[in-house]
């Protein structure tokens, strides 16, 4: 079991930057691919990109790519998404989740490819 915690969410001003944590316990963290999702009123929750177990690949969807990044520290057993140039339509509840390292992290999109999922965070950007 891994239990996952997501924290920095909060408001922000279009243009603005925040930065998500997700703190993780429990089996060893460094094993697993992490990836973020985030999911918005009334629509299906999205993938936005994920890092591979060493840090050294990671995989960003077209739509964040030049703005939000992704890192980790294994040391801390945490996971980053660093938003910047934030859009009112990035407001959403964002969440971490953990995965068994199958395959490519550039290949592993699906809500059904994680094991493991925070209970979110919220984001709120104001135009």
């Amino acid at each position: 079991q891994v239990q996952l915690v997501e924290s920095g969410g909060g408001s922000v001003q279009a243009g603005g930057s925040l930065r998500l944590s997700c703190a993780a316990s429990g089996r060893t963290f460094s094993w697993y691919h992490m990836g973020w999702f985030r999911q918005a009123p009334g629509k299906e929750r999205e993938f936005l990109g994920a890092i591979g177990w060493s840090g050294g690949d990671t995989y960003l969807v077209d739509s964040v790519k030049g703005r939000f990044i992704i890192s980790r520290d294994n040391a801390k057993n945490t996971v980053y998404l660093q938003m910047n140039s934030l859009k009112p339509e990035d407001t959403a509840v964002y969440y971490c989740a953990a995965a068994a390292p199958r395959f490519t992290v550039a290949t592993m999109t699906k809500r059904e490819d994680y094991n493991y999922w925070g209970q979110g965070t919220r984001v709120t950007v104001s135009s």
